[in-house]
């Protein structure tokens, strides 16, 4: 239990919260257990009772008799036992409701704040943690404070063998504890350099074609081999010396066995013991030595499970807190960027520098700039994926960032500049894999976007499986699905970065009509691109230069200072 506290008396987080509610199942478990080892001194009383009575008296009806009590007690004891563990699993179950969603939550913001360390081994971490600490493990420290006990029974049969057993389970203990200390620095090592070679693994998949393209498979695999060698190497010889101890300590521990027959067998020779104790004092002397054995056999479990409880400690300290839930009402539009500045964490320069402007409903703003100008920053900040270093931005007056998610995403759509797609078909994609949304709203939604033809077209239509990250689609397919998902529920505010990136002309020809639909049903719209003639529904244009608002103001008036008369001709047509 002092493992369990201490566990629990950490910085205040869900899981920290989680495991204060599993007191009270672990006392019920603990008090279990309490029973379940009483009732197992029914063994060696049932043995010394069959050597010392029934083989003298000649007695089957005795025999028959202790026997049957015997095995109801041991029936009782095994339900006893298998009630712990279903209380024990069912915590589990409830630790991991408490804890998964805000871990999941957790570690998203992690990955889009650039984290490198978030991963989804934090998840296998939370599977981990959770069974050890509900596992065989945890039973064998409930049966630890019952060590004593047996030790005292065998010190009242007789003190020699008392001393002997305690002996043994110092011995024991002492073994474990150089164990765990042997194979704490290269098991650490094994598992840091695993966790380096499976982000590898996963970060080359990620870039298959760029890896396969450029021939980058036996460099890449190089390095990889390098942190797969450390941690096959630590890993062995972390598993050579756990075994070396692991052995030793079952050497003994059959050493002690053999020395209790031996010095059991001589007290009764010498008249002290009844022959009956034989036994008994073996089946006592295995109980008191059984959880620390078990508890050897668990330190690797132990050590992944205290690895585990750190990085899990360690992300959701640094998640963000859960938003207020307050629902608000659905915005009109207005959009209000105040004295911006944003710069990724460790990096000392901003990216965004005091970016002012203001967007009324149903405007449309063109967002323009060279390369690293930082436009696609600004997307992310407009629709809360980021917190400003400085500064806010606000929607009707609230801020996009504190703004409770669930809520804001259906009054606001956004098009990234690489369009991923989900595991799924084209109406779950369209429809946010929301369970409230109808056929009718995924269907308005692909037809203002002005892709509704093409998905009918599809295999299976609406229904057809995207596959893993939208495979099935060209990257031009996968832009025209994305822009009706942002337009999922006609929201009142939209950003679109590079939208027309992939698109052919007739693709950007109905991109440039889901922009005017947009528009005409109210909602405000945020263009970026690097192509002039995107912006043609635009009715204000800005230009970001070095992270800095250069010009801001009516499309025309900031595309006249940015072209050549020829061009300033070229996009004024366009626009007619």
């Amino acid at each position: 239990m002092k493992f369990f506290t201490f566990l629990a008396n950490q910085p205040d987080n869900v899981l920290t919260r989680a495991l204060g509610e599993g007191k009270r199942p672990f006392a019920v478990a603990a008090a279990f257990s309490f029973f379940s080892n009483v009732l197992y001194l029914a063994l060696p009383l049932y043995t010394y009772q069959v050597y010392g009575r029934v083989l003298v008296s000649q007695s089957i009806s005795t025999l028959i008799w202790l026997t049957a009590v015997t095995l109801f007690v041991f029936a009782v004891s095994s339900a006893i036992d298998d009630y712990r563990a279903r209380i024990l699993i069912n915590y589990g179950v409830v630790l991991d409701q408490r804890v998964s969603g805000r871990l999941f939550t957790g570690l998203f913001d992690a990955a889009v704040r650039g984290d490198q360390s978030a991963r989804s081994q934090v998840l296998r971490d939370l599977d981990q943690f959770r069974q050890t600490l509900t596992g065989v493990a945890a039973a064998a420290f409930f049966d630890v404070p019952w060590i004593p006990v047996f030790l005292g029974v065998l010190f009242i049969i007789d003190p020699l063998i008392g001393v002997l057993t305690t002996v043994g389970a110092l011995v024991l203990l002492g073994l474990a504890l150089l164990q765990e200390r042997a194979i704490r620095p290269p098991m650490k090592e094994a598992n840091d350099a695993a966790l380096k070679s499976y982000a590898f693994t996963e970060a080359a998949l990620r870039n298959g074609e760029v890896v396969r393209a450029m021939g980058m498979l036996p460099t890449l695999g190089a390095a990889w081999a390098g942190h797969r060698a450390v941690t096959i190497e630590r890993g062995a010889a972390s598993a050579e010396m756990s075994n070396a101890f692991t052995d030793t300590i079952k050497a003994v521990r059959m050493g002690m066995q053999v020395l209790i027959v031996a010095i059991g067998a001589y007290l009764i020779l010498k008249g002290k013991i009844h022959s009956g104790m034989l036994f008994a004092n073996m089946i006592l002397a295995s109980r008191a030595l059984q959880p620390i054995e078990k508890i050897v056999g668990s330190w690797e479990p132990l050590n992944n499970m205290a690895r585990a409880h750190g990085r899990l400690m360690a992300m959701l300290q640094q998640a963000e807190p859960p938003s207020a839930a307050t629902t608000l009402p659905r915005p009109k539009g207005r959009l209000s960027v105040e004295q911006l500045n944003y710069a990724p964490r460790g990096a000392n320069k901003l990216i965004l520098a005091n970016v002012n402007f203001v967007l009324e409903p149903g405007e449309v703003l063109g967002v323009i700039g060279p390369s690293g100008a930082g436009k696609s920053t600004l997307a992310r900040l407009l629709v809360g994926i980021w917190r400003p270093n400085n500064g806010v931005v606000r929607l009707d007056g609230a801020d996009v960032f504190t703004w409770e998610r669930a809520d804001f995403g259906r009054h606001v759509g956004y098009l990234p500049q690489d369009t991923e797609l989900f595991a799924g078909t084209v109406r779950h994609n369209i429809g946010r894999f929301r369970a409230d949304v109808t056929d009718e709203e995924v269907v308005r939604a692909a037809q203002l976007a002005g892709v509704h033809e093409l998905i009918l077209r599809m295999p299976k239509g609406y229904d057809t499986d995207v596959g893993e990250g939208g495979v099935i689609l060209s990257a031009g397919q996968r832009q025209r699905v994305g822009l009706a998902r942002a337009m999922l529920g006609d929201p009142a505010f939209i950003v679109l970065d590079e939208p027309n990136a992939s698109l052919d002309a007739e693709g950007e020809e109905a991109l440039l009509r889901a922009i005017d639909a947009m528009k005409a049903n109210g909602a405000t719209v945020v263009i970026i691109s690097h192509k002039a003639g995107i912006f043609r529904p635009a009715d204000k244009m800005l230009v970001l230069r070095d992270g800095r608002l250069e010009l801001f103001g009516p499309r025309d008036q900031v595309m006249s200072r940015l072209m050549k008369p020829a061009e300033v001709r070229a996009v004024e047509g366009a626009a007619r």
